[in-house]
């Protein structure tokens, strides 16, 4: 297993725990050193397992909110845990992450594969949707793309727009598919 795909793979196991233990105030960090321990020993930098967790924990509310509106018929407590917290990885470097060093489309395809490996057996088209829907919605570098079923066109190097100031963070997404209850 690469050393970034093990390094998700244990970030998104430790916000999993996390979130099924209730999300106590403290535990997150513990529990995330005791899985780099158990299973990351293969990685020789664990500097972007800190890097990831530190930028998923400190956008959180962000994460979730863009979640909520890119999948508006599933409230995020309905949303299985294991894709909930994939989800959580994959947009952190879809919006936050650099875009030089995990390109959208890895975070993508790499969310896509954690999601497959952990979840259930529509968890790999939820994520895709969800994140796919995010990604049509802030575009792809030095491209012009059409913004939701609008005409206008958005250039995404315009010189004062990030991708926190995406407008799925305003406007929100079109729905995404509906998964199916596998928990």
């Amino acid at each position: 297993m690469a050393s970034r795909h093990l390094s998700r793979s244990v970030v998104m196991q430790a916000l999993y725990e996390w979130d099924f233990r209730g999300r106590k105030e403290g535990a997150f960090k513990e529990i995330l050193e005791r899985n780099i321990k158990e299973f990351a020993s293969g990685v020789d930098d664990p500097s972007f397992i800190f890097q990831l967790s530190e930028g998923v924990m400190a956008h959180l509310p962000e994460i979730d909110k863009i979640i909520e509106k890119a999948a508006p018929q599933w409230p995020l407590e309905q949303i299985a845990i294991v894709d909930r917290n994939v989800l959580r990885v994959g947009l952190y470097e879809l919006l936050f992450g650099s875009r030089e060093e995990v390109p959208p489309k890895v975070a993508i395809n790499e969310s896509i594969e954690l999601a497959k490996s952990f979840g259930g057996e529509s968890s790999g088209k939820f994520v895709n949707g969800v994140l796919g829907t995010v990604y049509r919605e802030i575009g792809e570098p030095g491209k012009d793309h059409v913004k939701s079923s609008e005409d206008e066109h958005v250039s995404d190097d315009a010189p004062n727009q990030s991708r926190q100031d995406s407008p799925i963070n305003e406007a929100g997404g079109a729905e995404a598919e509906k998964k199916e209850e596998t928990d």
